[in-house]
């Protein structure tokens, strides 16, 4: 045996080989093995992703006692016993619980229970359908696919191009759902769902929150009115929201935070919250050895295929269509399906809400904002209806008229457009 021979990393062949175990990665490895291919997913961070330990699950554990303390105060009979502050500490450690205190375990023996094989470490594309993991030792293994690999790694929240920000330690979404004190002063940028619902959760905790939005409104990707009665609700909570605000500067001194507006107000905090959109986690995946520009998002079509590359599968936040955790979940299984049945050499079902069509992320997208008041939509705005050239009417409806929202709570405000 050569000296080559003997440093080449060991290999080893799959059917389908997952680049990330997050709800999107362990869907579509769920989804390859039920059906009986041999599967790899391979895992950088936590089993479980972004939405177990930084997004999804401890943003509502935070967010689920301001929401019922605000409904509590609305009910007669009860409005009185609930309007002391929250207990924190306790809030705080139920969110660590839902967590597992940021441990995998549990979501590693579901893993492994679906029969699919885990690699802990860096995974990277080193050629058509090769992945080559590096694990914290620095010790390599190569695996090979023989039918699909499937990116399902997720994104990262995107921050702004300030000088100096790196210093200043910003929070980003991971912070805002894991710190384990409230800052008296947060400063939270960016009008979006991250924004609104961290805004909501650490100004109900005790936080004096401040929010600065580029635009004119939150939520802006929602009928108009759902963002005007959640800054409605902030306000009124104590925030000071500021629309059409944009962040000039940010510096750190003695642990305060400093920012110049466009419009030259300086405003002091001790936290400083950056909610200002996502970007891919395909920076350093290997997108660079099969053609494809490393940290962009990966462009698909239906079935989550990559665009000229009849083994490779894009799914989730990777590919840009739909960035939610649910929405993922479902591509995952479009996907999953897809692999299975192509390799099968059977032919797919590509057409509308077909068996391996994700039409769902074109016409039927659902979301919930968990604000006080909170924000549901499905399918497209009535701005958006209308840009796409339908022929539409809106139907709206003043929900404090229903009764059944008079019954729910005492001066209840809504409202519902379809």
């Amino acid at each position: 045996m050569t000296e080559t021979q003997q440093t080449q990393p060991e290999s080893t062949a799959y059917d389908v080989v997952v680049l990330g175990a997050g709800p999107v990665g362990e869907n579509v490895a769920d989804r390859t093995r039920a059906a009986g291919l041999t599967t790899a997913v391979v895992e950088s961070e936590l089993v479980g992703g972004e939405c177990s330990y930084w997004a999804c699950m401890p943003s509502k554990a935070l967010l689920r006692p301001v929401i019922a303390r605000a409904d509590a105060r609305r009910v007669p009979g009860l409005s009185q016993s609930v309007r002391g502050p929250l207990d924190t500490a306790a809030v705080l450690a139920h969110r660590n619980s839902y967590t597992s205190e940021w441990k995998d375990d549990g979501q590693v023996r579901w893993l492994e229970g679906t029969g699919a094989d885990l690699y802990r470490g860096q995974g990277r594309l080193t050629g058509e359908r090769t992945v080559t993991v590096t694990g914290a030792d620095g010790a390599s293994r190569v695996l090979t696919a023989r039918h699909a690999v499937a990116v399902c790694t997720g994104s990262r929240a995107r921050l702004p191009d300030l000088p100096g920000l790196a210093g200043v330690r910003p929070w980003t979404s991971r912070e805002a759902t894991s710190a384990q004190a409230v800052p008296g002063r947060l400063i939270v940028v960016g009008g979006g769902v991250v924004a609104t619902e961290m805004a909501c959760a650490w100004q109900a905790l005790g936080s004096h929150v401040t929010v600065l939005v580029r635009g004119e409104s939150l939520l802006n990707r929602m009928e108009p009115f759902a963002g005007e009665l959640v800054a409605e609700a902030l306000t009124e909570a104590g925030a000071d929201l500021r629309t059409g605000t944009s962040v000039k500067s940010v510096t750190r001194e003695n642990g305060t935070v400093l920012v110049v507006t466009d419009s030259g107000d300086r405003i002091e905090a001790d936290e400083i919250l950056f909610a200002t959109g996502r970007a891919p986690r395909t920076d350093d995946i290997g997108l660079e050895t099969i053609g494809l520009e490393p940290g962009s998002w990966l462009p698909v079509d239906d079935s989550l295929r990559v665009t000229g590359h009849d083994w490779l599968y894009g799914v989730g936040d990777v590919n840009h269509r739909a960035l939610l955790t649910h929405q993922g979940k479902y591509q995952a299984r479009i996907a999953g399906a897809a692999i299975v049945t192509r390799a099968a050499g059977e032919p797919v079902s590509t057409e509308e809400w077909g068996a391996h069509a994700a039409t769902a992320d074109h016409a039927a997208v659902p979301q919930v904002v968990f604000t006080d008041p909170e924000a549901a939509s499905v399918g497209l705005s009535l701005a958006e209806a209308e840009r796409a050239g339908h022929r539409v009417r809106a139907v709206d409806v003043d929900l404090s008229s229903v009764a059944g929202a008079g019954l729910y709570a005492d001066g209840y405000k809504g409202r519902a457009r379809m």
